[in-house]
């Protein structure tokens, strides 16, 4: 596919997406635990009623002035804050504009918040993906490191960054081989202290990948899926199958006509949820049965449990119990984030074993 200037990629979208999500997320969990702490009040005067989704359109509106009016990597940053906190601030009156009666309490708007964040991310995921980042995509991003030369704002990380784009480009280039002379030449200034949330972000990082990569845990995170496999089982055969039905029930030939009219009880959520949990029940059990030969396709087999369970039994959850599912889908991710590391741990040191049996 031709490139135009319009597909472009900007190589910083993935950091920009953090903050815009971010931001999202916590406008919209503070907005709801405001709201609930002073019993819903209305701004208004007389009839009128002022919906804070006008707000959050009013910051996406000031977002996009500040992204088309400057010329920054901190501009853009305000504007992903900005129109982060705007959108999660709009998005999070859903529930009015998709009911006849304007229902802001409607149960599925948590489902329905929680499914279009995920559309974005892998929106956006897929632009970065879809294909290899060409050369005229490598030049263009490290043109865009110049704004930092001309505000005498280069520091190292930004240089050795540049000129990584600059060395996948053509080297017979004249545009390319000024450029890395100029990079080459200009005087840095020292690497800024990082602000406050980027130290914060670091600082629990670090923890997390100092705790990750030891190898107990490894070991008590395979204890793990074992364990949430039986769970889900459980969770199925009794909650599910046998609600409603006394011991007396188990020891009575028409038990197993009873459990057929019991399941087509089941509502559409129940049967997501068994479907899902079913199929993320699979991978683990075919994790498990890697763990002895292979522990990366078993920490992969886990991964996908652990996928399936975000983008498809976490709806479902979310339909249930709204936004107090926050903290299983929290706990979710930083699991997928221990499975990252250690998938690129055992990778290395596959890598490594390679290398020295040659």
């Amino acid at each position: 596919m031709p490139h135009n200037r319009i597909t472009i990629r900007n190589m910083d979208a993935g950091g920009l997406l953090e903050i815009f999500l971010i931001s999202a997320v916590s406008a919209v969990l503070a907005i709801r635990f405001f709201l609930q702490l002073t019993g819903y009040p209305q701004i208004s005067s007389g009839g009128l009623h002022i919906a804070h989704m006008l707000w959050g359109g009013l910051l996406m509106l000031i977002a996009i002035v500040i992204a088309l009016a400057f010329l920054s990597k901190a501009s853009d940053q305000i504007a992903a804050i900005l129109g982060g906190i705007g959108f999660g601030t709009f998005i999070d009156e859903v529930g009015k504009f998709v009911t006849a009666d304007n229902d802001y309490f409607f149960k599925p708007t948590a489902s329905l918040i929680y499914i279009i964040f995920i559309l974005i991310l892998l929106g956006v995921k897929a632009i970065q993906k879809y294909r290899k980042y060409s050369i005229r995509e490598y030049l263009m991003n490290a043109l865009r490191e110049l704004e930092e030369v001309v505000s005498h704002d280069l520091d190292l990380e930004e240089k050795e960054r540049a000129l990584g784009y600059l060395a996948k480009c053509d080297q017979n280039e004249p545009l390319v081989r000024s450029l890395q002379e100029l990079f080459e030449k200009i005087e840095m200034v020292p690497v800024p202290p990082p602000n406050r949330f980027s130290r914060t972000k670091f600082y629990f990082r670090d923890i997390y990948r100092r705790v990750v990569d030891t190898r107990a845990f490894s070991t008590l995170l395979v204890i793990f899926f074992i364990g949430q496999l039986t769970v889900k089982l459980l969770n199925a055969f009794f909650l599910v199958f046998l609600r409603g039905f006394g011991w007396t029930s188990l020891l009575n030939l028409h038990f197993i006509g009873s459990i057929g009219e019991k399941m087509l009880q089941l509502t559409w959520v129940d049967w997501g949820q068994l479907i899902f949990s079913f199929i993320g029940g699979v991978f683990v059990l075919t994790g498990v049965y890697y763990i002895p030969t292979s522990k990366l396709k078993a920490y992969k087999m886990f991964q996908r449990s652990i996928l399936v369970s975000i983008f498809f039994s976490q709806w479902f959850t979310f339909y249930t119990e709204e936004f107090s599912a926050i903290l299983g889908l929290f706990f979710n991710i930083l699991i997928y984030l221990a499975l990252y590391f250690l998938i690129r741990r055992e990778e290395i040191e596959s890598a490594k074993k390679c290398r020295e049996s040659l």
